[in-house]
């Protein structure tokens, strides 16, 4: 274990041992509560600030990647960095410890469905969201620090942020995007390294092309392969495959399109869907675990645990064919001199993408009264000027949660 506590010594090329990628995102799966922003918060803590694995801009331009990609963008990000820092077996120590601790809930919340409603306290849940306040509040002002140090910049960031406010869809998010970028391109210029801490994809690119290749013949396969050979196990990997193949804008959009794909096809019937649906928002780690919920209360075969590893399974399965397919490529890309000036305009927006999630949905579903803005601004200052670590923030703001709605 003294590997894991002497890491943050290590140079960005050291490729780090399965273990110590395990425990480390297991440890972010078991704390990281408030959805995707605030795990993109959490991560930046851990690998930029704390273990120094990435730096601000090769953290900012793999998060902009994965924006662009359908699927979990935060769960997409930690399989990016394990596999910059342990290759596939880094990957795949990433997305199990990240993935493990809120999958094994919503499976035993399948079985006991009845009491999900109760399963955490209302005022714990409470302290829980508002520490994600602080959270993305601290992940928003280190970004803008680092990646808007220029009116230009900073302007791109506030126009990214309206804009999305104003009109709020994954359409809007992606398009901000490509305008940020377009605007980098054009106007700004990158005077920076072109090999600044790069990724170290150690992949060639034959084998993300056969990826890619992959992604698309499971996306238009698996239907045919479903109709011809009729089951459920094949209708379940179809339908949670192209759940997570299809979605842009993280997990909550993927809520309601999973919804359409097994109510009316009488898998389960409403009440059981939205049981499943209040405890996802309750637990730490991606919101694509609720596949693991879907599967486990299926009707008919699959369904207990081995439902919920198959719909687990199928619903990650995009997710690391597009990532470990696209980063061969990405990573002698965004070195291009062009593609860094167009990148300097991407992370802008990016950060202005946060800025709006900061204010919607973070803050407007936490913040109520003028004890919850206490208690995110007694986290703020617990986390950036205290240097509590986060987990022991999400431990403490739970409790305080808790004691203040006793």
């Amino acid at each position: 274990m003294a590997e894991i506590d002497h890491h943050p010594e290590q140079t960005a090329d050291q490729k780090v041992p399965f273990l110590t990628v395990f425990w480390t995102f297991l440890k972010l799966g078991l704390t990281s509560f408030g959805g995707p922003v605030a795990h993109l918060g959490y991560f930046r803590e851990e690998f930029v600030n704390n273990r120094k694995w990435l730096d601000d801009r090769t953290y900012a331009d793999l998060v902009a990647l994965c924006q662009f990609l359908p699927g979990p963008a935060s769960s997409q990000v930690g399989i990016g960095v394990g596999l910059s820092k342990g290759g596939f077996l880094g990957a795949v120590a990433a997305w199990i410890g990240f993935t493990f601790p809120s999958a094994v809930i919503m499976i035993l919340f399948g079985y006991g469905v009845m009491f999900s409603d109760n399963a955490i306290p209302s005022g714990m849940l409470q302290g829980l969201k508002l520490v994600a306040v602080a959270v993305v509040a601290q992940a928003v002002w280190g970004m803008a620090k680092s990646l808007c140090p220029d009116r230009s910049r900073a302007s791109v960031a506030v126009l990214a942020s309206i804009g999305v406010l104003m009109m709020p869809s994954a359409l809007m998010q992606v398009g901000v995007i490509i305008l940020g970028g377009l605007f980098g391109f054009i106007f700004l210029k990158s005077d920076q390294a072109a090999d600044n801490n790069k990724l170290n994809i150690r992949i060639p690119r034959s084998v993300g092309m056969f990826l890619l290749v992959s992604f698309f013949v499971a996306l238009f396969g698996l239907p045919i392969l479903a109709e011809i050979y009729p089951s459920q196990t094949l209708s379940l990997i179809d339908s949670f495959y192209r759940a997570g193949s299809l979605v842009f804008g993280g997990g909550h959009v993927v809520l309601p399109l999973l919804q359409s794909e097994v109510v009316p096809t009488g898998w389960m019937n409403n009440d059981v869907f939205l049981a499943g649906y209040g405890a996802a928002q309750a637990v730490p780690g991606p919101l694509f675990t609720f596949a693991a919920y879907l599967g486990t209360v299926m009707t008919g075969e699959p369904n207990g645990v081995y439902g919920g590893i198959i719909c687990l399974l199928a619903i990650f399965a995009s997710s690391f064919l597009l990532v470990i397919g696209v980063l061969p490529y990405w990573d002698n890309l965004r070195r291009l001199s062009g593609m860094q000036s167009a990148l300097m305009g991407v992370n802008a927006a990016v950060v202005g993408l946060l800025m709006a999630a900061l204010y919607h949905p973070v803050w407007t579903s936490a913040v109520f009264r003028s004890m919850d803005l206490c208690l995110v601004l007694l986290a703020y200052i617990g986390l950036v000027f205290w240097k509590i670590p986060p987990w022991l923030m999400v431990i403490l703001s739970a409790l305080a949660g808790w004691v203040l709605s006793i």
